[in-house]
């Protein structure tokens, strides 16, 4: 349950003497989702957390013939695939996967996709791996898996800088463990610390603009940060925005940067007052500058989208979304927590981009 919701609940048990969730987006630039997935949800409950989007040319993916797919994290139970639709299809029940993100890793056998999902089972505290091969094609399979010694992994994003891919795991004590991953001549997985650093307190949520080499963390209850990618550069930082209860609310959570043609935007999610903030990054490397919220609220494609935790979006072609998508997770959905795709030419057009 999120804050809001928590807030009217409260207000209203002394009134009604019960509470039921409360589905009420933030201010900010009205959009609705096209389309949702189905909800999450196993004998441990629902917990959707974070997606992360991949598109590429056509492939036979678990049988489906398709451009792309979004994964997605059921946090006590593991990893759903879904179809540019939003239908399932698959579901890999691999443990408490938190955060996940999706990068092609070239290997001497030819292209691969690679999901990464920080994952917090005890025992096996560290980045979880899997793959997918667009060529030939089939279902997504695990890889393998990079052990940490963060208690517990939460937040993760990976992108390729500098002609390696570079994954970022962050920790719910707010360390932070940078490593770059390759595949051997076997085509196992291998990986090698390049960075740790301490971000200071709970952090999740965490983005790369490779173009320029910029890493953004998200301290839930502080704000956005921008660090370096170069490991060289150690913990030095930039504040982009604090949680100031106006951009930003607390929880800072999910983060991404969506590509434009020539324009990139960072998207982040305001989960105190379900809402999402944006930013216009700029090419030349200069500070993020501020250009506008935007909430999820009810219409043909779903309900309203609250407290969102995690987030991803693309730009470009990705099904039904000519010019990118944005997907979202809501948790307080009918029938258990799920994801929303938004089409990114409404909130261009809602925040007058």
């Amino acid at each position: 349950m999120n804050f809001r919701t928590f807030i009217l609940c409260g207000a209203a048990a002394g009134l009604l003497g019960a509470c039921a969730a409360v589905d009420v987006p933030g201010p900010g630039a009205v959009v609705h989702a096209t389309l949702e997935t189905p909800s999450v949800g196993t004998r441990n409950a629902d917990a959707a957390d974070d997606p992360a989007i991949w598109a590429g040319p056509s492939t036979a993916l678990a049988g489906v013939r398709t451009s792309g797919f979004v994964a997605g994290t059921d946090k006590k139970a593991g990893l759903y695939i879904y179809g540019v639709d939003g239908a399932v299809l698959q579901y890999l029940p691999e443990g408490l996967l938190n955060n996940v993100d999706v990068a092609d890793l070239p290997t001497e056998g030819g292209p691969l996709v690679v999901l990464g999902a920080s994952d917090r089972t005890p025992g096996q505290e560290g980045i979880a791996l899997f793959r997918f091969d667009p060529v030939a094609g089939g279902e997504v399979t695990r890889w393998g898996a990079i052990r940490t010694d963060l208690a517990e992994p939460y937040g993760f994003c990976m992108r390729p800088w500098r002609s390696e891919l570079h994954m970022v795991v962050t920790g719910k004590d707010g360390q932070v463990r940078q490593f770059v991953l390759t595949a051997d001549a076997q085509g196992a997985p291998r990986a090698r610390e390049v960075r740790r650093f301490a971000v200071g307190s709970i952090s999740e949520g965490c983005a790369i603009a490779a173009d320029d080499g910029h890493l953004f963390v998200n301290e839930e209850l502080v704000g956005v940060w921008r660090y370096d990618m170069d490991p060289a550069s150690g913990d030095a930082r930039v504040l982009v925005q604090a949680a100031d209860g106006e951009r930003l609310t607390a929880d800072v959570e999910g983060a991404a940067v969506l590509t434009d043609g020539e324009s990139r935007y960072l998207i982040v999610s305001s989960q105190g007052d379900s809402a999402f903030g944006v930013w216009r990054l700029p090419r030349t490397g200069e500070a993020p500058v501020w250009v506008g919220r935007f909430a999820v609220h009810a219409g043909p494609g779903g309900d309203a989208v609250t407290g969102t935790d995690g987030l991803d979006a693309r730009g470009g072609a990705f099904g039904a979304f000519p010019e990118g998508v944005v997907v979202v997770q809501d948790d307080v959905n009918d029938g258990g927590q799920n994801f929303k795709y938004i089409d990114w030419r409404d909130i261009r057009t809602a925040l007058g981009l």
